[in-house]
This record gives C-alpha cells, sequence and structure tokens, in this order.
C-alpha cells in the first residue's frame, strides 16, 4: 500500500518544512497554502503584503479582547451583536443585543463594524468569511471575529475580499491556524500574507462587483424588513416585540385534549391566535399546495457531483452564501424527498428554543436541484406570488410566536407538520398582498443575484492569478 491509497494523502517537500520552523502537524501542508503561495509567488504582478493595505486600529488588522457578554432585551439598551457564526447569516434582525454600555465603552468602541471591512472567522472553524455592507454599520463584533479593514487609499476594499475569499486567498489565511481542541488564528498569522495586484481597471471591476453584491443584500435585508413590520404592525395590541419573563394562566380543561405541555398553552400566542381568528384569515394548511417532513434516512456521501447533488446542512440554508457539506448520492433513500426546488419554502424544525427553529428559508435558485437534512419542514405553493406573501409573513414575528409555541420534546424540541398546519395567516386587500409578494420576490431575486455577483468576481480574480484573462 502506498500513500496514493488514502484519499487525503499529500506529499510534503523538505523545504516547506524548513520554512514553516519543521513545523509537523497537517493543516499548513494539507490546506493547500502552500500550493497558493508558491503560484502567488511566482506571478510577475507586483504582491504587496496584507499589512501594508489596511489602516485604522491596531493597523487594520484586529480581533478583540475577550469580555463577559451582557445581552439585553430592548433596543434602546443594547446593540446587535454578531460572531464568527452568526455573521454569515442572510437575516441580521434576530441577531442578540449587547448591552449598550459596555459596546460603548473605551475597551470595546473599536469592534464597532464599518463598511467595506471583510470580516474572518478567527476560532473554531476557522477562515470563513463576509463582507460588511453599510447597513451593518452600528453592530458589534465578538473576539472570534477577525477583522480586516482596508485603506481605500491603497486597495479596493471589494477587490481585497474577492482576493481573500478565493481559492487561492482561503487557504494562505488558514495557513497559521494552530490549537488542538479549538483552533485559532491570530492578526500576526495574516500580516504578511501576499495580496497580488493588477491593473487598476480589472480591480476596480472586481471591487464594484462585491459592493453591488453588498448594495443587493442590504436592499433585500430592508425591503424584508418592511414587509415584517406590516404584518407586526396590523395588531398593536400583541406587543410581539416585548419577551415576559414569566407567564402565568389557566387553562380550560377541554383545552388540554389536545396538547397538555405549558409552552402551547402560552397566554401570548393564545392571544395571537385569538385575535387573528377574528380577523380574516386562512391556515398554513388551506394556504399550501403541500406540507411534508421527509422521513429518517441514511446519507450516502460521494466524492463528486456525478449521479449526486449538493447537500446542505439546515444552519448554513440562512448563510448569505450557503456551503455544501459534501454530495449526497442519487442512490439514497428518499432522494427526492430531501431535493430542493426553486420557490419552495422551508422551516426549521428541530432546535433549540431561540436559536433557528421556526425560520424561514426561501430556495432561490443557486439552491435548486440541491438537497439537505430531513429536519427541515417544506412548505409548496405553486402560486408563485401567494408563496412569497407566505415567505414575508413567515419571517415576521406575527408567524413565529406562533410556530415557537409548537415545539415539544425534552432533548430537542421539534414540531411535526400538524403542528404548522395551524399557523393562522393574514388576510389583506388583493392590492396589498401583491404589493407585498412584489417585495418579497424582488428581495429573493437581490439576494440570487448577489450571491452571483460575488461568484463572478472571486472567478475573476481566480482567471487572473491563473493568467486565463
Amino acid at each position: 500500500m502506498n500513500f496514493t491509497n488514502f484519499k487525503r494523502a499529500r506529499i510534503v517537500r523538505s523545504g516547506w518544512l524548513e520554512e514553516g520552523g519543521r513545523r509537523l502537524d497537517c493543516n499548513p501542508y494539507m490546506s493547500g497554502a502552500l500550493e497558493a503561495r508558491d503560484t502567488v509567488r511566482k506571478l510577475t504582478a507586483r504582491k504587496d503584503p496584507l499589512h501594508s493595505l489596511t489602516s485604522g486600529h491596531a493597523g487594520g488588522i484586529y480581533n478583540g479582547p475577550m469580555f463577559k457578554r451582557n445581552y439585553v432585551e430592548s433596543p434602546k439598551y443594547g446593540v446587535p451583536f454578531i460572531s464568527s457564526g452568526s455573521m454569515l447569516l442572510a437575516d441580521l434582525s434576530t441577531l442578540p443585543l449587547l448591552r449598550k454600555k459596555d459596546a460603548e465603552s473605551s475597551r470595546l468602541a473599536y469592534l464597532r463594524l464599518q463598511s467595506g471591512t471583510t470580516l474572518i472567522s478567527c476560532s473554531g472553524t476557522i477562515g470563513r468569511m463576509t463582507y460588511v455592507r453599510p447597513d451593518m454599520e452600528g453592530i458589534w463584533s465578538s473576539q472570534d471575529v477577525l477583522k480586516v479593514v482596508p485603506d481605500p487609499a491603497r486597495i479596493p476594499e471589494g477587490y481585497l475580499y474577492a482576493f481573500l475569499t478565493s481559492r487561492y486567498g482561503v487557504p494562505l489565511v488558514v495557513a497559521g491556524t494552530y490549537g488542538a481542541i479549538i483552533q485559532h488564528i491570530e492578526p500576526e498569522h495574516i500580516a504578511n500574507l501576499d495580496v497580488p495586484r493588477f491593473s487598476e481597471a480589472e480591480e476596480r471591476e472586481i471591487h464594484s462587483k462585491v459592493v453591488l453584491a453588498a448594495e443587493l443584500r442590504g436592499r433585500a435585508a430592508e425591503n424584508l424588513q418592511v414587509v415584517t413590520k406590516e404584518f407586526d404592525e396590523l395588531f398593536p395590541d400583541l406587543d410581539l416585540q416585548e419577551r415576559p419573563n414569566l407567564s402565568v394562566a389557566s387553562v380550560r380543561a377541554e383545552e388540554l385534549r389536545l396538547r397538555m405541555d405549558a409552552e402551547y398553552h402560552n397566554p401570548r400566542a393564545v392571544r395571537i391566535r385569538g385575535t387573528l381568528s377574528l380577523a380574516p384569515h386562512s391556515s398554513v394548511d388551506a394556504w399550501c399546495d403541500n406540507i411534508f417532513l421527509p422521513g429518517i434516512f441514511k446519507r450516502i456521501h460521494v466524492d463528486g457531483a456525478e449521479f449526486a447533488a449538493p447537500y446542505f446542512t439546515g444552519y448554513s440554508l440562512y448563510w448569505n452564501e450557503p456551503e455544501p457539506k459534501g454530495y449526497l448520492s442519487k442512490a439514497t433513500k428518499l432522494f427526492d424527498q430531501v431535493s430542493l426546488k426553486e420557490g419552495m419554502i422551508l422551516v426549521q424544525a428541530f432546535g433549540q428554543e431561540g436559536g433557528l427553529t421556526g425560520r424561514p428559508v426561501w430556495v432561490g435558485r443557486h439552491l435548486n436541484n440541491a438537497t439537505t437534512t430531513h429536519m427541515l419542514v417544506r412548505l409548496i405553493v405553486q402560486d408563485r406570488n401567494k408563496a412569497a406573501y407566505l415567505y414575508g409573513f413567515l419571517n415576521s414575528l406575527l408567524a413565529y410566536r406562533q410556530i415557537a409555541c409548537l415545539t415539544y420534546g425534552g432533548s430537542i424540541p421539534h414540531f411535526d407538520v400538524a403542528g404548522i398546519k395551524t399557523v393562522l395567516i393574514p388576510r389583506l386587500a388583493p392590492e396589498k398582498e401583491a404589493e407585498i409578494a412584489r417585495k418579497v420576490l424582488s428581495a429573493v431575486a437581490a439576494r440570487d443575484e448577489a450571491l452571483q455577483l460575488e461568484l463572478d468576481a472571486r472567478e475573476i480574480v481566480e482567471s487572473l492569478i491563473q493568467g486565463v484573462k
């Protein structure tokens, strides 16, 4: 048996060991970092060290101190707070609120995000990145998020982001990873990373695509926030924003025949259902053409895309750029049930309270024909406008408060198809429903276009490095 019998075996040059101070752990050699570094070094184009292209706090490459996180419920006393996981989310409206007094202190004030910054996860799963949009200003970040703040006088921000997220940039970023249990990188590990420079026109072209993608994502977020606000303000007496610490109520014996768990009889959820039932409404069951939750199945993962489809975990579907875990063989039992189709709505059915349970996902064109876990309820509406109206509603607190009380189970709370079918949807004037559908369709189309623009920008960078363009 030789090394070719092992799927991830790789030859390591002795010179690489010398350059790395005889470092013998696998990360620097298995990530492709050294091959990427050698490719960049061989370019005839100018290369600038990353630290020479940044500016701001600590030279423009920094994370932050460890600190106690004091969370609050009211936006009046808090600021949105992002972590290395939540920074990837397409919808940032559900971020927790860090106490404003702490955030604005001299110790943490510099952790406030500014547009054009590249965020890099630097603890746990290393090297995931996102670009800070203008609508993200005013959000604070955790110490697990490494900030790279470009100096626009030295390099276009969008170009730097596209390079760092390319198949040459990512390996260079993760090369400095250290730690056995929880892995980390620090600012000094990427400070001297070589950034290839091309003509001003080429860098500006790449930059413009990334910036336009950021604008589209901001516009999509704004449209969806307008829609959810319209739903949540239909019944102002319901106090949907408030989260009471303790609820006490009496329940008639006949109401316990269906469910006996306390959360289902949450007074606010009962009040929401009662209020909606007195106004024009429909149920999710009546609105959808099909609703189902796939059965549990054994996953058959394969190495390539032939006779398979990309497989996504439930969590990654909520990201700006969902990342496939691998490929699921078409020979997998229930493959058709876990396949996704554009326009389908998914709702996370399993998870802990306060997480993604009850949150919706719109299947855009980049997820069409992909596959995902069985832990999301599939809502299928053939009429695209009706599907958009439903998705807009499911993003609202009016929907979430109804769904959150449906979960049951000890270790992993979850809800079933029968439960979500009972959720009530307010009916509005036909022209108002059509307006909401247009806003939602505009938002999901903008997200699709934004992702394609980022992919195109990355492809141009890679082509330039390869010398194809």
